[in-house]
């Protein structure tokens, strides 16, 4: 397992990895959370009655504007010319279902950047409603697909 850690060099400090080497492919990837909350914040959310505004849109704008920012936000995240970005929040059940799709045409893959648009979305539904609901919950953020480059293409089962 420790030979498959990329961001380290020999010595067992951060590095970030070279990938001038690759080929430059398609790469895309798909993240998912959720953030749970009570019926009545739901609510809000469904009617658009929040203090803070129309909490989806205002999410599902801040997840774009955080994958844009990933590699400020992870230490050895390159930096990538993302070429599509899309977040999209729907009612669930016990709260907000957020999911989210990355693109470029690189050398290393989106998969932070989904992921951080998810994260930031989530946060996001947080900070707008926490004023009603400190019990909000975020939670199952993960990566569900990713294709592309030399691993190839992986969905979660």
């Amino acid at each position: 397992m420790a030979d498959k850690m990329t961001h380290f060099d020999k010595d067992g400090r951060a590095a970030m990895v070279d990938v001038g080497g690759k080929a430059v492919t398609q790469r895309r990837a798909v993240a998912v959370g959720s953030v749970t909350m009570r019926p009545e914040t739901l609510a809000m959310v469904a009617d658009k009655s929040a203090k803070k505004g129309d909490v989806i849109s205002v999410a599902e704008l801040a997840g774009i504007m955080g994958a844009k920012q990933t590699a400020a936000l992870i230490p050895l995240c390159h930096p990538l010319p993302l070429s599509k970005v899309s977040v999209k929040i729907t009612l669930a059940e016990n709260g907000l279902d957020v999911w989210a799709e990355t693109k470029t045409t690189g050398q290393t893959g989106v998969e932070m950047e989904a992921l951080t648009a998810v994260s930031v979305a989530c946060l996001t539904i947080y900070d707008m409603l926490k004023a009603v609901d400190r019990e909000m919950v975020i939670g199952d953020i993960k990566l569900t697909a990713k294709s592309g480059g030399k691993s190839g293409d992986w969905t979660r089962d």
